[in-house]
């Protein structure tokens, strides 16, 4: 996006179109050239209308030396870091046929808000489930029980709401969303526990069994006209649940990636899909990147680890410094978050603000860790925060009233705009950091040469902060609870 488009698209969202340290060498800016430089804000704030507003036109003053006491921003964007893959969420079938349920003005105005970069906030990753999950109406999978030669397979079920939905969330992004997918468990006779519920594991047996269900599931898409850019070996390999759910230690977890689904996916012709590691929360996300990329010949399949945010939601405390762990220790891998999401669905919290602020704040400390990606979960719920056969209710950051037809945008959805929306994929993050604890930010440099600051305040106070980058200084104010991209 280039720098005459800002205040356009900016424009459009005020209209109301969706209203409702690895461094490494690049060719960057020289430290001297931001003074007289335009700059341009966006907001959203608590208890204002500012919704990804064009806030603050402004221009970069001369450099000064700043106050003990000033509140600072600084942006050095000549030490730069990983590169930025993209901002997401799922399409799952409780998204898809909840979709299918909102009036056609409605299902266009969602995938413009979503994957349109100008009119939307330009979501480029897609998430999705192999068979079923617990965000699914029913449990099913794309086999007969027992067919573990998989001649019966058949993505027939998915053809009738997801596939749909994928089709046009892609062509929307200018076909710029790539796509990942993940199971919840095999076949329930796959299993120890013949269940696909309930947690289990995969029978040694039908290792090459699974293995090659991946591979007909990535081509029976691919005839569907879905690319598919990647897979999750397990998703939560490490959780019991109610739904959908399969165990794997690391060291199954590597074994079945190097002597199965590897060399599976490369003879089928398929060695070029990003295989994912883990696909579970960041408590044990560095020793389970230990176990499997300590391992050359499992190490050699795995483009990364993902990651989820569920590890201590009740202690307020999320493991950052493990993600920083594993990129600093590993830098040749690939770091992903692959799903987060506000649990406990209420009806009465569609505008709860620190549920935004838990995305702000994940996204920040995620990316400043080294992560590459950030997939949000179910892209749209109906309005009990559902379909889910398990009753597992949860919030999304847009839901869909299927008895009003009427789309509801949470907070959630323009914080993560904040990200999606100005940053742009090739993107390498740079150093920023705030000089007070109340403020959190993070910034990348765009392949068009721009500039976007994330800043974040959570605190009750309006806070004027000086943004300094190289030569350049602005005087800018940040209200309480709220967010801004500051692009230049």
């Amino acid at each position: 996006m280039k720098h005459i488009n800002f205040i356009f698209f900016a424009l459009i969202l005020m209209a109301g179109a969706c209203k409702n340290e690895q461094e490494t060498n690049l060719v960057t800016p020289s430290m001297g050239n931001f003074e007289g430089k335009k700059l341009v804000v966006y907001l959203t704030a608590q208890a204002t209308d500012a919704r990804l507003t064009l806030s603050q036109t402004s221009v970069f003053a001369a450099q000064r030396q700043p106050l003990e006491t000033e509140y600072v921003v600084y942006v050095n964007p000549n030490k730069s870091f990983q590169e930025y893959l993209g901002v997401g969420g799922a399409i799952t079938d409780a998204a898809a046929e909840t979709f299918a349920k909102l009036t056609p003005s409605n299902q266009q105005k969602l995938l413009e808000c979503y994957f349109n970069k100008e009119k939307g906030i330009g979501y480029s990753i897609i998430r999705t489930n192999i068979h079923s999950c617990d965000f699914s109406s029913n449990s099913y999978t794309y086999i007969e029980e027992g067919d573990s030669a998989l001649k019966t397979f058949s993505i027939a079920h998915d053809t009738v709401y997801r596939i749909p939905l994928i089709k046009k969330a892609m062509k929307e992004s200018g076909e710029k969303a790539i796509l990942f997918a993940s199971p919840w468990s095999p076949p329930a006779f796959m299993k120890s526990n013949n269940n696909m519920l309930y947690g289990g594991k995969l029978l040694p047996k039908y290792y090459q069994a699974w293995a090659n269900y991946f591979v007909k599931f990535i081509k029976e898409y691919e005839k569907k006209g879905v690319p598919v850019w990647g897979i999750t070996v397990q998703n939560e390999p490490m959780a019991t649940q109610i739904w959908e759910s399969c165990i794997y230690t690391a060291e199954e977890e590597r074994d079945f990636l190097k002597n199965f689904l590897g060399p599976t996916l490369s003879n089928n012709g398929l060695g070029d899909k990003k295989i994912i590691v883990w696909d579970h929360n960041r408590d044990l996300l560095p020793y389970r990147a230990s176990v499997i990329f300590s391992d050359p010949e499992a190490a050699k399949y795995a483009w990364g680890i993902g990651f989820h945010w569920y590890e201590d939601w009740s202690g307020g405390a999320q493991m950052f410094d493990n993600v920083r762990a594993v990129y600093e220790a590993w830098p040749d891998k690939n770091i992903l978050f692959t799903e987060g999401c506000t649990e406990s669905f209420r009806p009465d919290h569609y505008d709860y603000w620190p549920n935004a602020e838990d995305y702000g704040t994940s996204m920040i400390h995620d990316f400043n860790n080294g992560t590459v990606g950030w997939t949000d979960w179910n892209i749209l719920l109906d309005e009990v925060g559902g379909p889910n056969h398990v009753k597992n209710y949860c919030f999304a950051p847009v839901h869909g009233n299927t008895q009003t037809g009427e789309l509801i945008f949470t907070p959630a959805y323009y914080y993560i705009g904040h990200f999606s929306k100005f940053i742009q994929r090739g993107a390498h993050r740079i150093l920023s950091t705030p000089s007070r604890s109340a403020l959190l930010s993070t910034s990348f440099l765009n392949p068009d040469g721009s500039i976007a600051t994330i800043v974040m305040n959570k605190s009750d106070q309006n806070i004027p902060y000086l943004l300094i980058v190289a030569d350049g200084l602005a005087q800018l104010n940040i209200p309480a609870h709220a967010i801004q991209t500051i692009v230049y």
